[in-house]
């Protein structure tokens, strides 16, 4: 079996749920992508309003160390850098937090505790995606709506829709650190560093490659799992 590749129908699915479009420009960025005609690993970038050139460009990389888009839209202005197409990214050709153009998304990223740069093995990976369910029960129990529930290849994600200025005072932050100190521990972790709101965040229907794929700690497809009603 070879390795994984970008599924063109998942990246779909996905782009359909978060709402890429021309409301709602992202940025792919693909991280140590080799592509036909590359012979070094490089950031490959561009700004899509047009999801079906999106799914054209992720998949045209044949190998990375991951393939990400950034959750909250950009401004409008960062299409000229590259539109509805990828390339090599150099110094400065990628977002950064001041050309977000709002708040769309609160992400909570569940990951396993382990080593560095490796894959989680099955027993961590459904350690995370069960705590993140655990997570979203216990959110739905204080008035919050469902959020979108997905599988990173490592661990679990929950995705909140929200309508907050891109400067927002340390909420986003406030509420992860609230939920590391309850749900975090030596097993699966609350990650509280994804607060910023150039965040790039994996782009489910591609493969999650933390060092080499093994049997014990095999890399996975990241994957939306639920998407909730009206959405």
């Amino acid at each position: 079996m070879g390795p994984l590749k970008p599924d063109p129908n998942l990246i779909r699915e996905t782009l359909r749920a978060l709402g890429v479009g021309p409301d709602h420009i992202t940025e792919l960025r693909v991280l140590d992508a080799k592509i036909s005609g590359s012979y070094q690993p490089l950031t490959f970038s561009g700004y899509f309003s047009d999801p079906e050139a999106l799914i054209r460009e992720a998949c045209r990389v044949e190998k990375a160390k991951g393939w990400f888009i950034t959750l909250n839209p950009v401004l409008p202005d960062l299409l000229a850098r590259r539109l509805n197409r990828a390339d090599r990214a150099g110094k400065g050709d990628t977002t950064n937090d001041s050309e977000i153009l709002k708040r769309t998304y609160l992400p909570i990223d569940l990951d396993a505790i382990r080593l560095a740069g490796i894959s989680s093995t099955d027993e961590e990976h459904q350690a995370a995606l069960d705590r993140a369910r655990e997570v979203a029960a216990y959110l739905h129990g204080q008035g919050w709506p469902n959020p979108i529930i997905a599988d990173s290849g490592n661990g679990g994600h929950l995705l909140y829709r929200i309508d907050v200025a891109a400067e927002d005072d340390g909420l986003i932050s406030d509420c992860l650190n609230a939920l590391d100190k309850r749900f975090s521990d030596d097993r699966v972790k609350v990650d509280t560093a994804v607060f910023n709101t150039a965040r790039i965040w994996k782009l489910y229907g591609t493969p999650a490659c933390k060092g080499d794929s093994t049997p014990d700690r095999p890399h996975r497809m990241a994957r939306i799992l639920e998407v909730p009603d009206g959405d």
